[in-house]
């Protein structure tokens, strides 16, 4: 039997965006938060190098808009980005008189540089943890927050509709199915990732967000945009631990086996991805960051996480270069919202991650995404109070579909990983891409329609995620960002200079400052 909960406010995931939107909501109703996993693990916790923000004595916010419009390849949405430098330093004052301890340096707040930003603008926090304290904060604040609630260990697996309006979702958790009817619903799910066999991501991070949307019938954006890291951890045996692009910003260097220099490091992370890719398939590998001629205590203090995790698995980085590789890293698209968080199905806002304003482009600038989460998290709560969605109305139940025997969901994820990093990773092209995409147009319909577990529902949201970005992958004729095509390997402005939306199973160009010209409200 269904267990049904009602809440005034349903929020979808525990990360900075989310977090965010519940604080926000809690003068206007109850709010229930859930997450699948424990309130602090997301990819907001894994964020290590900071936050950008126009705050420092030499910096604005005018700079700070041009370094992410240059970043993007040319389809920035300029309204989303404006938003978001313009509305960042303030967000951050917030959440700093909120708690996080940010770092200082005689008092005043520490800011380094990072790749493609032409002044120190990256905020950090407790040296290389900025995004586990800045959630940190925000959790302790939503915990105090008489309204909020927070769900834990719940898996969310499909979207309630009801005549065409979003009014809840179902869930998976130890008590059984649950659904939940709310007002208004906040997709904050974060990342896909766990897409791809090589990540920087946590394991949650399954597009489980996108995925729902996408089943419910709501429009995606620029999915082809995925951001492969130039440096995680590459030890046999250890995750792909992510190496900051502030240890670059510092000064480390990245040499080859012969231990030259081969790219300037500060380069967007697209270009020193890709050169990263070259030298090993030149066999100039393993490429290695290099920190030696850095000051040891300077870097023990600056980064203690990374300093830390890459002892534990054998490299002191003080005394020895760390072998790295690119790994997925951050979705620049998702799904489809306005600058107020809202998609195009009535009752459905989203953001942060899972969400595509088109303030990213074709490529994130870095530490452009904690600001993004605590902007638009904000941004959502006030959209989705002014909308003024009247409490739902049960939907009549469905009759129960055929259960179909699915696959071995285990089986089924390790493949796709495994086609996807082939096929879907820093190097494109249209004969691999077509193959890819009618393996999962086939996937898609053998996987469980009705998940009985975590596994399974992972399974399936893993699936349609990769079908969405492979599609747009497919689609995209050309080379841009972070998405490089063998076969198309320059820019193409005649035929793709715009966004690419994704509605209805058919992908098509949208334009550059206003990719979704049409949102629904209440």
């Amino acid at each position: 039997m269904v267990q049904e909960l009602r809440t005034d406010f349903l929020v979808l995931g525990s990360g900075i965006a989310g977090l965010r939107a519940a604080i926000g909501l809690a003068p206007a109703g109850r709010v229930l938060v859930v997450t699948k996993a424990q309130p602090s693990e997301s990819n907001t916790g894994y964020a290590q190098g900071g936050v950008a923000v126009a705050l420092g004595p030499e910096d604005e916010p005018s700079l700070h808009l041009q370094d992410t419009l240059a970043a993007g390849a040319g389809i920035v949405s300029p309204s989303a980005a404006r938003v978001l430098v313009e509305e960042g330093p303030e967000r951050i004052r917030e959440v700093a008189g909120w708690g996080a301890r940010f770092d200082r340096e005689d008092g005043r707040l520490h800011f380094t540089r990072e790749a493609a930003h032409s002044r120190n603008r990256v905020l950090h926090a407790l040296g290389d943890a900025t995004g586990w304290e800045m959630a940190r904060t925000l959790l302790e604040k939503a915990q105090r927050t008489e309204a909020v609630t927070v769900r834990s260990y719940a898996c969310s697996t499909d979207l309630v509709l009801n005549g065409g309006r979003v009014v809840g979702c179902h869930f998976l958790s130890d008590d059984g199915e649950v659904r939940v009817l709310a007002r208004a619903t906040l997709l904050a799910t974060g990342g896909a990732g766990q897409v791809f066999r090589e990540t920087t991501n946590p394991p949650v991070a399954t597009g489980d967000g996108v995925a729902m949307a996408l089943r419910a019938g709501a429009a995606l954006l620029d999915m082809e945009f995925v951001q492969f890291h130039p440096t995680a951890l590459a030890i046999s045996g250890a995750p792909r631990f992510l190496i900051s692009e502030a240890v670059r910003g510092e000064g480390a260097r990245l040499i080859n086996a012969a231990g030259e220099r081969f790219i300037d490091e500060l380069l967007p992370r697209d270009q020193v991805a890709r050169a990263i890719l070259a030298e090993a398939a030149a066999g100039r590998g393993p490429v290695r960051l290099d920190l030696r001629h850095l000051d040891a205590e300077r870097v023990r203090t600056r980064f203690p996480r990374i300093y830390a995790t890459c002892l534990h698995y054998g490299v002191d980085i003080t005394l020895e270069p760390v072998p790295v590789t690119p790994a997925a890293h951050y979705v620049m698209g998702g799904v489809a919202t306005d600058l107020s968080a809202r998609t195009t199905l009535p009752g459905l806002y989203a953001a942060g991650e899972v969400a595509g304003t088109g303030v990213h482009g074709g490529n994130r600038l870095a530490s452009n995404s904690l600001l993004e989460g605590l902007v638009f998290g904000a941004r959502a709560a006030e959209a989705m109070v002014a909308d003024g969605c009247l409490p739902p109305e049960a939907p009549a139940d469905a009759a129960p579909a055929a259960p179909a025997e699915p696959s071995d969901p285990r089986a089924v994820i390790e493949r796709l990983r495994g086609r996807t990093w082939e096929s879907l990773g820093l190097l494109r092209e249209a004969g691999p891409l077509r193959v890819l995409v009618d393996e999962l147009a086939a996937q898609r319909a053998g996987v469980a329609a009705h998940p009985r577990d975590r596994v399974e529902a992972e399974a399936r949201n893993l699936v349609e995620v990769a079908w969405a970005m492979a599609t747009s992958a497919l689609f995209r004729e050309e080379s841009r960002g972070a998405h490089f095509r063998r076969d198309f390997p320059q820019k193409d402005d005649t035929r793709f200079l715009g966004h690419t939306l994704l509605a209805g199973g058919t992908p098509r160009l949208a334009a550059v400052d206003t990719p979704v010209r049409e949102t629904a409200r209440c």
